[in-house]
């Protein structure tokens, strides 16, 4: 019986997919502190900022939630948390480029942002007030939200001043940390499954959906990489390959706790693909906190998972045509012609993109950085293309 439970569709929110995420940071920093502490294991501060930043930006591009709230996901919006995400890659990948600014940015997102969320709690007439009134399970809800509101204040402050505790206490508070927002998550989710008019389901004012704004943020980090690859191969900026790793197996987690996308394809948002994006969101946050550790193996995996999604990408468009040739006559859509050529665009440059990882000096540094950069404008373009295709649905579904 438990086994085909994992073969069932999670019951998941997005929410709460992303605060277990960001729980399990917390959780894994908390843990991987205390060995840092006593030397034992290197550090790489700038890869849990990065990674930090790029959590809070991806709430704001899918859920409309900010450090100081909810908002409605508009257009300016989604810029500030595109820039934010992008700040927060560009963080991971090379130490220090921004010097002091993602650390103030962590202290006004937990520090300001945790204080006007908890006041924002006692004050408002829909939240505790109300809550108090319903009972049950709005009493864990209270209990949760206090704990991470008070708890972000105190880790923002932790970000600014680092010599406020040990680092053996700063492990314990990261740990607690994790185990409030892993907590709060579940209440949520329990809340969610029992009043589902509960959970925040304003697209806002922007046309793009999860999975599409997904495809823009993988994107942009493409861009960045291809673009910061080429003065790193030229030895003019440091750069951290270990963190490059993490946070590409964290984007592939997010994509599988979204929708069930993963590198290979999409497949059923099951509990086995949410269990597989939580292992994967383990080893990428592992990889961007402790360099070098997971170099070698999460070279290989990501090398073999782009090989293997760029062919099954080919196969999937190609083998149709080959069987069902297009005759003289057939006139096909221009859109859909031009999605057929960005897929396969994808699919070459992806297994390109995985061969130079398995073989080095397959490809020379610079060249992967612009096969990178390419594939970040395909992903673009590929965006406009399927709202393009949505708006035409959508017209077609009125005119009928």
């Amino acid at each position: 019986m438990a086994k085909n439970r994992i073969f069932n569709e999670a019951d998941l929110p997005l929410e709460v997919a992303i605060l277990l995420l960001a729980g399990l940071m917390m959780l894994i920093t908390g843990i991987l502190l205390f060995p840092v502490s006593t030397g034992a294991l290197p550090y790489y501060e700038n890869g849990l900022y990065g990674l930090l930043l790029f959590i809070f930006a991806l709430q704001m591009v899918t859920l409309g939630k900010t450090p100081f709230g909810d908002m409605s996901r508009s257009k300016p919006l989604i810029i500030i948390g595109v820039i934010i995400a992008a700040i927060g890659i560009v963080t991971c990948f090379i130490p220090d480029l921004f010097s002091q600014t993602p650390r103030i940015l962590l202290f006004i997102c937990f520090t300001p942002g945790g204080f006007f969320l908890l006041l924002q709690m006692f004050l408002s007439q829909e939240k505790l007030r109300t809550w108090v009134e319903y009972g049950g399970i709005f009493k864990h809800l209270i209990v949760g939200c206090g704990a991470v509101y008070v708890l972000s204040i105190l880790i923002g402050l932790l970000v600014l001043v680092q010599s406020l505790l040990t680092t053996t206490m700063t492990a314990v508070v990261v740990l607690i940390f994790g185990i409030a927002i892993i907590y709060l998550a579940l209440v949520l989710r329990k809340i969610y499954l029992t009043y589902p008019e509960a959970e925040n389901t304003n697209p806002g004012t922007v046309e793009l959906s999860t999975d599409k704004m997904m495809l823009l943020i993988t994107g942009v980090f493409m861009l960045l990489l291809g673009i910061l690859l080429i003065p790193v191969n030229l030895g003019q900026l440091p750069f951290s390959g270990s963190a490059q790793l993490g946070l590409l197996m964290v984007i592939f987690a997010i994509q599988m706790l979204a929708s069930g996308s993963t590198p290979i394809g999409p497949f059923p948002r099951s509990w086995l693909v949410i269990m597989f994006g939580l292992l994967f969101a383990a080893l990428g946050i592992i990889s961007s906190i402790i360099p070098g550790i997971l170099v070698k193996p999460l070279t290989i995996l990501i090398g073999v998972l782009n090989i293997l999604g760029g062919c099954i990408t080919l196969v999937k468009i190609l083998l149709p045509r080959l069987k069902k040739p297009q005759k003289p006559g057939d006139q096909v859509p221009p859109i859909l012609q031009k999605l057929f050529v960005t897929q396969l665009i994808m699919g070459f440059l992806s297994i390109l993109f995985g061969s130079s990882m398995l073989v080095s000096h397959l490809l020379p540094g610079l060249i992967v950085g612009v096969v990178l950069f390419a594939n970040g404008c395909v992903l673009m373009y590929l965006i406009s293309i399927l709202v393009s295709l949505d708006r035409v649905k959508h017209e077609v579904s009125i005119g009928t």
